[in-house]
């Protein structure tokens, strides 16, 4: 990346990293912390692709003060993480766990220390067990009870937390972990899956009122996960089905969070799978709450087919699933023709910058933030390798350095971006994958937990120092150019 790309970025742009609390934390049973779907989920023979779980993960909880230390050495200037819900309330409703605020007012004390903003996302996928055992998602009581929840942790934190992300990828929470089963917890009924995302995001919109009500100096995003979706030819049937995977992955929560109505064509598509009903009058004006700015995570770009010769899933599921796009089964995934990550996933820059300016567009003024971007590839310590980097990851580095230059082209175009979060600071727990795939900046070794920075990590680390004016260190060796 040349240098009039770096200069692009502001200098009060946001340079972070990202985790989920049940890919890293671990201590799954310490200080009161109740069961989650994902430890239920994880616990089935058969879900998860080599038979692990999130019980140590990367050993957080207990090491956290160790891990801020990393996050200071990379220079980051925030840090966006999740608070688990069953560890603040282990049953989802009543009783909260203070031990378990503890921890993340720890948390946040560690990171203001050093430094570092803390971003909060309320919701990453750990429904606690109790809850799903009363219906889950698909259950409208459970929108109110993460409206309670949400408004008690910003009370514990929200005097020295201002960034707030109320539910991360709510399409994953709701089709993988109830229309195809390939994450927790494991349904497979389309019906069901529907239900679970209009109440994600009815849970939403009551989440950023309660936040709202709680005041302070709180700015308030939700989280999404978008693709670019293009139709493998022009034939009508191709055409329709990127109209369709477009709809259900991108512009049903788009709409509904920015615009309070879903997209017409996406309850027609929806209607003849379940009766709609459940979405009541009122709920896209509890939904349609005014946010702060819009959480964007990409990491590819789907091509698509309506005549079923292609792949059953773009991100085929390690153990078998049903299909993740109700009323859209008949879709397949096509190959096309990109590099690909270690997930298979293509490799797709300019599909980042085409979505920035899309949604620049469509809501124009909305500050949007790269809340996540990153790839999973094979690498492994190299035992000193060479010129004292021990992790070489140059897919990575490379993968980070296009992505970056997306963004800065889609500044230049008059993109409101303010940062950029890679995912993820450290390999963790990969959910239905288990510990196959590494996504991190820094290296973990699961059998030690001992962490040793890629060299991805110190290529990002220099480009923060001189993104923000701050000269690299000087043992530096890593060219940002």
């Amino acid at each position: 990346m040349n240098s009039h790309h770096r200069q692009v970025f502001p200098a009060d742009f946001v340079w972070g990293a990202a985790t989920s609390a049940y890919q890293i934390e671990g201590s799954t049973t310490a200080d009161g912390r109740g069961q989650s779907i994902w430890d239920r989920f994880a616990a089935t023979p058969g879900r998860v692709v080599d038979g692990t779980n999130g019980d140590v993960a990367t050993d957080s909880y207990r090491r956290m003060p160790e891990d801020v230390a990393l996050m200071r050495e990379l220079g980051l200037t925030a840090y966006r993480f999740s608070v688990s819900w069953p560890r603040v309330q282990p049953d989802g409703a009543g009783k909260f766990n203070q031990a378990g605020l503890d921890y993340y007012g720890r948390l946040v004390d560690e990171l203001l220390g050093a430094g570092i903003d803390p971003w909060i996302t309320l919701y990453h996928w750990d429904l606690p067990q109790a809850l799903e055992d009363d219906g889950g998602w698909p259950e409208r009581d459970t929108a109110y009870r993460f409206a309670e929840y949400a408004a008690t942790v910003h009370g514990a934190l929200g005097d020295r937390v201002s960034r707030w992300i109320t539910v991360n990828e709510p399409w994953c929470a709701a089709f993988l972990g109830y229309a195809s089963g390939e994450h927790a917890p494991g349904r497979r009924d389309p019906g069901d899956s529907i239900r679970a995302a209009h109440h994600l995001m009815l849970g939403h919109g009551l989440a950023v009122q309660a936040l709202r009500d709680n005041g302070g100096d709180t700015k308030i995003a939700v989280g999404l996960n978008f693709y670019p979706v293009h139709a493998v030819s022009e034939d009508p049937s191709d055409v329709d089905a990127a109209r369709r995977i477009d709809g259900l992955q991108n512009r049903f929560f788009t709409e509904a969070a920015l615009r309070g109505a879903y997209p017409a064509d996406v309850l027609d598509d929806l209607s003849a799978v379940v009766d709609l009903g459940f979405i009541r009058d009122g709920d896209l004006t509890e939904i349609h709450q005014p946010v702060d700015a819009l959480c964007v995570n990409y990491y590819s770009s789907f091509t698509v087919t309506g005549r079923g010769n292609g792949r059953a899933s773009a991100a085929a599921a390690p153990t078998g699933a049903g299909s993740p796009w109700p009323g859209s089964g008949h879709v397949a995934f096509e190959v096309g023709g990109l590099p690909v990550t270690g997930m298979g996933w293509e490799i797709d820059a300019d599909g980042l910058r085409t979505t920035l300016e899309r949604l620049s567009e469509e809501y124009p003024g909305l500050p949007l933030v790269v809340s996540e971007n990153g790839a999973a590839f094979d690498d492994a310590p190299a035992n000193g390798g060479g010129n004292g980097v021990e992790v070489a990851d140059p897919d990575r580095r490379e993968y980070f350095e296009i992505h970056l230059r997306a963004c800065a082209e889609a500044i230049t175009a008059g993109v409101p971006l303010a940062g950029y979060f890679a995912w993820s600071l450290m390999d963790n727990f990969e959910w239905a994958w288990g510990y196959t795939k590494r996504f991190g900046l820094v290296h973990v070794d699961f059998e030690t937990q001992r962490r040793t920075v890629k060299e991805s990590g110190r290529w990002y680390a220099d480009w923060i120092r001189a993104g923000i004016g701050r000269k690299a260190d000087s043992d530096s060796r890593l060219s940002i150019d």
